[in-house]
């Protein structure tokens, strides 16, 4: 059962009760990222996530850790494009001092300057460790590729110049800027009251001060070409498009889409590049879905000799996808949704970051009968028209490899469109 409870000054409450379980996962999101950011702040939302851990007016950071550990629960935190979350996950009883760690970390954190020197270093060499990880980073350049010069497209850790110039007052004043509280949501799923829940929020929120707010400027998607010839192993190339945002109509659509293209074991992806042409280790399709505007892509790695052979390979996937699709393809990619979507309503931490995600972005709890019936409406005609939309969006190529022969973006589209 579901309950959701604003208080006046816009702050939501959202519990789903589940009273078979022992356990409770609870968090606070806002609706605050790296697209709150300038060229000058890239990478604070970050920072702030993890200054939030390093000490309160009556916590260490020590203290911070072994509260919630010594009763055997866990904490942690995340930044993305467009929100921060702060969770917990502990046994039912425990939901209360979850909950006090989190409003402390959120209302007094001290910001302490010894403290982010310290976590600095860390954070560059989290940045350091990303560069190394080429499947990781290349996701960074296939964002500033498609979305060039804008904050949707820069990188959430940040560069290294922006790590090193944060002080405290940056950190300090981007948190009371963009941290209020109608921009955040304090979820909670498993065995956990509602009114109890909202008694402690009132108190720990409910004189958090009412700030006006500007959303973001719309995104425009570019698409364009991204390579750098670095020495690695393995070449590493994403081709993308565009794709649709949370509220776009197609958004279930896409899922399937997806699905059929590039999703598992016996996806059309999977089953010509690698089973049957062996051309590479992994291959997969994605799509990343924000307020206003989404990507679609192929992500592929294999060896550097192989690249002029993956590319038209996968390219031809993708042209001939809506002239070859099937109603048992389609039945599957259902299934496999719906599967997906029952299987994450058995975790507490599932529905709780659900409810919350959909609190933030659609500004109500929607029921899983209504995402299971949108799934099912999908059609072979929606799937294909969107299939041909998207081949007709600026394309993206990004790839990184030593001296890898690629054809350029003009090529490809004429490779998808010819």
């Amino acid at each position: 059962m579901i309950n959701i409870t604003t208080l006046s000054n816009g702050f939501r409450i959202a519990t789903d009760y589940i009273p078979h379980v022992e356990t409770a996962s609870i968090g606070i999101w806002v609706k605050c990222g790296a697209r709150k950011e300038t060229v000058e702040t890239n990478g604070i939302a970050h920072f702030l996530e993890h200054m939030a851990f390093k000490g309160t007016a009556t916590r260490t950071a020590k203290e911070i850790a072994e509260s919630i550990e010594s009763v055997g629960g866990y904490l942690n935190a995340y930044t993305s494009r467009e929100a921060t979350a702060y969770y917990a996950h502990v046994m039912k009883e425990d939901a209360p001092l979850a909950l006090d760690i989190l409003q402390d970390i959120l209302n007094n954190s001290t910001f302490d300057p010894e403290e982010m020197e310290k976590e600095r270093e860390v954070i560059l060499q989290e940045l350091g460790q990303s560069y190394d990880t080429p499947d990781d980073i290349i996701f960074d350049y296939f964002q500033e590729t498609a979305f060039p010069n804008q904050s949707m497209g820069r990188p959430i850790l940040g560069p290294a110049s922006n790590i090193k110039s944060f002080d405290r007052n940056m950190i300090a004043k981007f948190m009371a800027d963009h941290y209020c509280p109608s921009r955040m949501v304090l979820a909670a799923a498993g065995n956990i009251d509602h009114d109890a829940l909202c008694k402690l929020a009132e108190g720990y929120f409910g004189t958090r001060k009412v700030l006006t707010h500007e959303d973001p400027a719309p995104s425009v998607y570019t698409g364009g070409h991204f390579y750098e010839n670095r020495t690695l192993e393995q070449a590493h190339v994403v081709i993308g498009m565009g794709g649709v945002s949370s509220h776009n109509s197609d958004y279930y659509t896409m899922n399937i889409y997806s699905g059929i293209l590039g999703d598992g074991m016996s996806s059309r992806l999977f089953q010509e590049i690698r089973e049957k042409r062996g051309l590479v280790y992994s291959i997969y399709s994605f799509h990343s879905s924000y307020s206003d505007t989404g990507t679609f892509g192929v992500y592929a790695g294999c060896d550097p000799q192989r690249v002029p052979e993956l590319i038209p390979a996968a390219l031809n996937e993708l042209k001939q996808f809506p002239h070859t699709l099937t109603a048992d393809e389609i039945r599957k990619a259902k299934n496999q949704s719906k599967a997906r979507l029952t299987m994450s309503m058995e975790s507490t931490s599932g529905r709780c970051q659900r409810l919350a995600n959909q609190l933030l972005i659609f500004d109500r709890a929607i029921p899983l009968n209504e995402i299971a019936a949108k799934i099912e409406s999908v059609t072979q005609a929606d799937i294909a028209e969107l299939s041909s939309k998207i081949l007709h969006t600026p394309a993206i190529l990004t790839a990184l490899g030593k001296d890898l022969s690629l054809p350029s973006v003009d090529d490809i589209s004429v490779m998808l469109r010819g």
